[in-house]
Order: C-alpha cells, then structure tokens, then sequence
C-alpha cells in the first residue's frame, strides 16, 4: 500500500502531520470497529484496511518531525521560550515490530480472537487461557496475542480473587 493510498483511506490530504492522522484514525476507528459493529464483516475489512494505512503513514511520519511551515531562509520557526518555561526533550520510542502473518495465520488468529472474547464473556477462563496458549506458540513473536494472555489471565485472576 503506497503513502497517498494510506491518506486517501484515512480521508486526509498528503503531508498530513502526525496529529491529524492520529486524530483521523482514531475517529475512524471508532466507526468501523469490530466491537461496534458486531457482524458486520464490511466493517471488520475497512477497520483492518483503516489499521493498515495508519501503520503504514506511522512508518512514514514520525511525531517530532517539525511542521512543514519555513521561513524564509529555508529553516523551520523556531520556539520562543517564555520565562519559567521548561524545555522538554522528547525521545522517540521504539518502532513496535510488526509480524508478517500468513492469511491461515491470520484467519486463526482473528477466528481465535473471537473465540477467546466469546469464552471470556461466558467467564470460561482454563478454556480461554489454553486457547491463547496455544495460539501464543504458534505465533509467537506477535503482540497483540501478548496483550490477549495478559488479559485472559488477569481476568481469571480477579474472578479467582472475587
């Protein structure tokens, strides 16, 4: 997916700056979100394509470039500090590494998501927690399925707890 088809899906201009992405993202995401939208699969495809584009323009645009406005002399504006101001520095933080997924990896690991929300509702934690386990070692450099253990384990250790 090249960078002006990434702003063409997030409904924004070319050059867009890190904010405004973000901003429309966000908004957008809300819309087509899975959650939201329960069923609905033209949604599921436009949020999946929406988180795409927005990973692909991350990649591109990073949050402390400075705006593309100049002066002049070719150089950005520079800030004017006022008094008791305090300069803030910055850092980036790492890029996330994103896993290439098959489309069978992918097909089990969105099938799989929806099987884990399901059992979490009906509070079916062993079922849920050997679920993602599995899923965990089948892919087990991604993310999000580090984010989904942590989650099912922690809402088994609150019922536990209650």
């Amino acid at each position: 997916m090249n960078l002006a088809e990434c702003y063409r899906i997030l409904g924004l201009k070319s050059g867009a700056s890190f904010d405004e992405i973000k901003a429309s993202y966000r908004r957008l995401a809300r819309r087509y979100h899975p959650d939201v939208n329960p069923g609905d699969q033209q949604a599921k495809e436009k949020f999946i394509e929406l988180t795409e584009a927005y990973k692909g323009l991350l990649a591109a645009v990073s949050p402390t470039e400075p705006h593309q406005s100049t002066r002049p002399g070719g150089k950005p504006p520079q800030p004017t500090p006022t008094t008791g101001e305090k300069t803030r520095i910055t850092r980036k933080p790492p890029p996330i590494q994103f896993t290439n997924l098959s489309p069978l990896e992918q097909q089990l690991k969105t099938s799989s998501y929806q099987q884990l929300q399901q059992m979490l509702k009906e509070q079916r934690f062993p079922r849920a927690i050997a679920l993602i386990e599995g899923l965990a070692r089948r892919i087990p450099e991604d993310q999000e399925i580090k984010q989904w253990q942590a989650i099912a384990y922690q809402r088994w250790g609150r019922q536990l707890i209650q």
